[in-house]
This record gives C-alpha cells, sequence and structure tokens, in this order.
C-alpha cells in the first residue's frame, strides 16, 4: 500500500513540477509582451493558460482520491494538502500572467505603458523573472533557504509597485486616461504575481518544516486580483 501511495504522490508532484515550469514560460512571454511588443509572445501566453487550468485540475483530483484512498497521515497529509494550495495558487499566477498577455495585445503594435513607466515596469520584469526561476528550483528540490530567499525578497517588488502609483498620480502627467487604467492594472497584476510567489515559498516552507506559514503575516490569496 505505501509504495502505491508513493508512487502517485510522485505521479502529482511531477504534474506541480510541469506546472511551475508553465508559470515560469508564462511570466517570461507576458514580459516579452508587455516590453517588447511580441504580440506572438502574448498569444502564447493565452492559449497556455488552459494548460495550466488542466494541471491544476489533474493535481486537485489527484489529491482528492489520494485523501480518499490512502487516508494519509502526518506528513503525508501535509504534503497533499499543500499541493492542492499550491496546484491553486500556481494557477491563479497563469491567470495574472494571462491578464498581461491580453493588455498588451489589445494595445499592439504600441505599448500600453507610456516611456515614462518602462524603466519601472523593465525592473518588476526583471524581478519576477528571478522569481520564476527560484520557484522552479524551489519546487524541484523542496528548498527551503530558496523559499526564504523569496519570501524575504518581495518588499523590493513591492517597492517598485509604489512607483507605479506615483507615475499614475502625478499632477503632472501627460499621462492618456487609458494610459493611466493599465499603468495601474498592470503594476497590480506584476505585485499580485510575487505576492503568490511568496505564498507558494510559505507553502514548501510549511511543507519540509511542518511549520505553519499563515503563523507569519501574510497576504490574503482569496482576496486576489486573478
Amino acid at each position: 500500500m505505501r509504495v502505491i501511495f508513493n508512487e502517485e504522490l510522485k505521479a502529482v508532484a511531477d504534474d506541480l513540477d510541469r506546472m511551475v515550469q508553465g508559470v515560469r514560460k508564462s511570466i517570461r512571454g507576458a514580459g516579452d509582451a508587455l516590453l517588447k511588443q511580441d504580440v506572438e509572445a502574448a498569444q502564447s501566453v493565452i492559449d497556455g493558460d488552459i494548460e495550466l487550468d488542466a494541471l491544476e485540475e489533474s493535481v486537485i483530483d489527484q489529491c482528492v482520491k489520494l485523501l480518499a484512498k490512502q487516508n494519509p497521515v502526518a506528513t503525508d497529509l501535509r504534503v497533499v494538502v499543500s499541493t492542492m494550495r499550491l496546484a491553486s495558487t500556481f494557477e491563479r499566477m497563469g491567470d495574472l500572467a494571462k491578464h498581461v498577455a491580453e493588455i498588451s495585445r489589445r494595445t499592439y503594435p504600441a505599448s500600453p505603458l507610456p516611456d515614462s513607466a518602462k524603466e519601472t515596469f523593465q525592473q518588476m520584469q526583471d524581478f519576477l523573472d528571478r522569481t520564476s526561476d527560484d520557484l522552479v528550483s524551489m519546487l524541484a528540490d523542496r528548498d527551503a533557504k530558496t523559499a526564504e530567499r523569496i519570501i524575504a525578497n518581495d518588499d523590493k517588488l513591492d517597492a517598485l509597485h509604489h512607483n507605479t502609483f506615483e507615475l499614475a498620480l502625478d499632477e503632472n502627467t501627460d499621462l492618456t486616461r487609458q494610459q493611466i487604467i493599465d499603468v495601474v492594472l498592470i503594476g497590480r497584476f506584476l505585485e499580485r504575481l510575487g505576492d503568490h510567489a511568496v505564498s507558494a515559498a510559505r507553502r514548501v516552507v510549511f511543507i519540509v518544516s511542518g511549520f505553519n506559514p499563515s503563523k507569519e503575516p501574510a497576504r490574503d490569496e482569496d482576496g486576489a486580483i486573478e
């Protein structure tokens, strides 16, 4: 029975690894769409979201079956439940990347960003590219140190997000109303990507150590813009 459980849990873990790799691809594609006006990258992100949705459904379905058939306890239960939460988090990250891609596709061949905002958004994208790499390695190795680095670095993205509000609220701005809306929305989507990365990192810490991530200050996933 234990051998069967381990094999089924390994299959779930493989699907979760595919999810986080898909999220990394979506984040990079959304960045190319946003900053390079790459409409093909935008469409690829939009189309690829279907696969992420399907993987989330598969992971959750497999986890429910594990809970029903194998009756896991202690550490095994922690892993199965956390895996379900991680799948939902990664699915939301895919949605956020898709939203950025959709805005970029709507304004193509023009950029949705004014020139004055591009440096800030480039820095936000660079941060998320590094974070997505960390997410992949963190999950593959169940690496709590990488998870802790993701959590600690989140303030950097928050500071960049604050800059987007300053751009939008500048009384002397020459931005159109649509540009202001796009700056605020895209900034929010990118900031939420960082928040979900932190949520995933906390969940991995919980898997590895059994420490309850809710004991640390955390943003509410369920109230997220998707």
